[in-house]
């Protein structure tokens, strides 16, 4: 009787060492897991900005549509002004050699090169979920009308399928400190100057 008792103990010890380490583990792995979605879609939001701006520096508006922002860096064109000659050559200069000159180059040569543009609409890692995002104009306290867009994922899209408590508490903590519980950039109802909530 002695002799089962002390196995059952001894299987009870191991049990209990195994749900310690892995209370200890979950927390971890869920933050490993986090930090490499976090990256993905932080990288995937920069370069949302990127095209936007290329996109502003066009048309003079950002949009709110993925499927004009991307039909824009497959086929869009913007303009670059380009030097020829060098303005420390006094001789070229003196010449009149030295100009500059507005030339039109496809956007896909330019920005976001070699980038599978189609997947700019997806979050990160969700199997097809798509980021939220719009455009307009806002009016700042000074009375500057600025052209604003905003592009944005929560949390619960972010990090599907992870430890929904742990969603909850980062939500909360979000909604505590007044900020979006997810990761965003740009903004509609303030000049951020299309920062990035993680920057």
């Amino acid at each position: 009787m002695k002799k089962v008792f002390q196995i059952l103990l001894a299987i009870v010890v191991v049990a209990l060492g195994y749900l310690l380490i892995e209370s200890i583990m979950e927390p971890i792995r869920f933050d490993k897991e986090k930090d490499k979605r976090f990256k993905a879609t932080i990288e995937r939001l920069q370069n949302v900005r990127t095209a936007e701006l290329a996109y502003k520096s066009q048309y003079g508006k950002f949009t709110g549509n993925f499927d004009t922002l991307i039909s824009f860096l497959k086929n869009g064109k913007i303009k670059v002004v380009k030097q020829v000659g060098s303005e420390d050559d006094s001789v070229a200069v003196a010449k009149g050699l030295v100009f500059r000159d507005t030339i039109s180059i496809f956007v896909r040569d330019t920005i976001l090169k070699n980038y599978a543009v189609d997947s700019l609409r997806f979050v990160p890692f969700t199997h097809g979920d798509k980021f939220e995002m719009a455009a307009g104009e806002l009016v700042t306290e000074s009375k500057i009308k600025v052209k604003v867009f905003e592009c944005k994922a929560p949390y619960e899209v972010i990090l599907k399928d992870m430890d929904k408590q742990e969603i909850i508490n980062m939500k909360d903590l979000a909604k505590k400190l007044n900020k979006y519980p997810g990761l965003k950039v740009g903004s509609l109802t303030e000049a951020t100057n299309n920062a990035g909530n993680w920057e």
